[in-house]
């Protein structure tokens, strides 16, 4: 899938464990975690815009299009 997600590096400049984000943002653990390891197949803006005001960054900092290169 050529959308990275780069949650786990942006916690990491925070600060801020799984546990923590989950209670800001309101999301269970499992939920964020499959977001965290790149296996969800969608997510809604107001999920996002969530993590990215618990984790004061843009949406850029999180999703990454990667181009394919074949």
């Amino acid at each position: 899938m050529p959308i990275i997600v780069n949650l786990d590096v942006m916690m990491a400049k925070r600060k801020m464990s799984l546990n923590e984000l989950s209670e800001k943002v309101g999301l269970t653990l499992s939920n964020l975690s499959i977001l965290k390891t790149g296996k969800a197949k969608a997510i809604r803006f107001s999920t996002l815009e969530a993590i990215c005001e618990a984790l004061d960054c843009q949406p850029a900092d999180i999703l990454e299009f990667v181009q394919d290169t074949k």
